[in-house]
């Protein structure tokens, strides 16, 4: 369940104009305070959910349902360019580092021999 608003196109024939839709923000805050979410959560990480970043969700998408639809429009493009890209491209030191950094706990590194 993605919490985040999206857009999606109304049902009429010839004119689609996009409405926001907050029912998934809403059926994800449902689902988190379900008692199988919330033991789920329990048992990983030993304590409960407070489902804050749900209420955010929730609650930024019931305020955009104030807005003109050109500002919402406005407002989603602008979400959607901030978001980093899936491919983030490194350079060959970077992508060492971050190698290294992840996995170096696997790799058993002979001592270097002394000259």
């Amino acid at each position: 369940m993605d919490p985040n608003p999206k857009e999606e196109e109304a049902p009429t024939s010839g004119n689609k104009t996009p409405t926001l839709s907050c029912t998934k923000c809403f059926d994800a805050l449902w689902f988190c305070y379900s008692p199988f979410h919330q033991m789920q959560q329990y048992y990983r990480y030993g304590e409960f959910d407070t489902c804050f970043g749900k209420w955010n969700a929730l609650f930024d998408c019931l305020t955009l349902k104030t807005k003109k639809s050109s500002e919402v429009k406005a407002i989603l493009e602008a979400r959607e360019k901030a978001k980093p890209h899936i491919w983030m491209y490194r350079t060959v030191e970077e992508a060492s580092e971050n190698w290294w950094r992840m996995y170096h706990h696997y790799v058993n590194v002979p001592p270097e021999p002394d000259s």
